[in-house]
């Protein structure tokens, strides 16, 4: 694969060829907090960003989803295939979490409403310019990525280097005009820039490495830490609903006033709220906020790692800053059952 040095005029006229051939999502402001949403111009496109509100998986995994439309009749007609589009600026903390999401949507019952979306994607990943108020990516080890992308964009100085990996971003480095061979300079600095991420990406320490985790939470059930902080949880699942990892989900049927037709939709769930885990004959197994709170730190720390070998916390820092009850930051909790082995 090849690498091209752009300036930032090559660069906009770049995304704004591919804003006119394709659906390009992109980093926008929000105010003062950044989103992603779809591009118009390159003039919105921001890739000094610290953090988005939500993470890009909402691209493949919808709030809400329409699956299917059905009739009293007993027909019924397949939401129809989407179509391709660009994810343009995504850091490598959300290029991580992607391709956990990934592997959980492929296997065991594979997920085709997931998997046709992601297959249709090209993602442009970019470099962390600046630093997010909560963001421990260094301590999870995604401060910097070189893999899960179809191109890396770094910038340097003034210039950004555009780093095709797949022959999709091959592709997309095709179009661009005005670019140049990196040199050597470039490419050194580089690398300079991804040994200073992996330091200075960490606004939280964790106390061990990621992998130490399950046995940090092994057999810690009934630590006192989780009622404590429970008792300030308000179950309203913001560190859920913002978190890259989580993808739970909640399937009903909405039939409309005439009773004729209807549709099958999904929808965001969280193990934080308190109906989620309330079953038929009205018994809920995690029914006390303490076993809510527990589980999350479990589900991320252990149960994944269990699963398919992975930690489930990618460092971004999006719960800590969505918690108004301020409980929800994982290196705190982590760390204070490191310290009480």
């Amino acid at each position: 694969m090849s690498i091209t040095k752009l300036n930032e005029t090559a660069l906009q006229s770049w995304v704004d060829r591919l804003i006119g051939q394709h659906q390009v999502y992109g980093v926008k402001a929000k105010g003062d907090r950044f989103a992603f949403g779809p591009l118009d111009d390159a003039a919105e496109l921001r890739l000094d960003y610290d953090v988005t509100i939500l993470p890009p998986k909402k691209y493949f995994l919808p709030q809400s989803q329409e699956l299917l439309k059905f009739s009293r009749r007993g027909a019924y007609q397949p939401v129809g295939e989407p179509a391709p589009f660009v994810l343009f600026g995504v850091h490598p903390y959300d290029v991580v979490a992607i391709a956990q999401m990934d592997e959980v949507f492929s296997k065991d019952n594979h997920d085709r409403h997931y998997m046709q979306r992601r297959e249709k994607a090209v993602i442009v990943a970019c470099d962390v310019q600046k630093a997010s108020p909560n963001v421990f990516a260094a301590c999870m080890g995604t401060a910097t990525v070189q893999e899960g992308f179809d191109v890396l964009l770094t910038r340097i100085g003034d210039d950004y280097l555009a780093d095709a990996r797949t022959p999709k971003g091959e592709a997309l480095l095709q179009r661009i005009e005005g670019g140049a061979d990196p040199d050597p300079a470039s490419l050194a600095r580089r690398e300079q820039l991804w040994q200073d991420l992996n330091r200075f990406l960490m606004r939280h320490e964790l106390k061990c490495a990621p992998a130490k985790l399950p046995g940090v939470l092994d057999q810690q059930e009934e630590h006192p830490i989780w009622k404590k902080r429970a008792e300030r949880c308000y179950s309203c699942g913001s560190c859920n609903l913002v978190c890259p990892t989580c993808y739970c989900f909640d399937v009903q049927d909405e039939v409309d006033w005439d009773l004729e037709n209807g549709r099958r939709v999904r929808r965001w769930d969280g193990c934080m709220l308190a109906e989620f885990a309330l079953v038929a004959g009205g018994h809920n197994f995690r029914a006390t906020r303490a076993a809510r709170y527990r589980h999350r730190y479990y589900r991320k720390g252990k149960y994944l790692w269990d699963r398919m070998g992975q930690i489930a916390c990618v460092g971004c820092g999006r719960c800590v800053t969505a918690c108004t009850a301020d409980i929800a930051n994982p290196v705190e909790v982590f760390n204070t059952l490191l310290e009480d082995r």
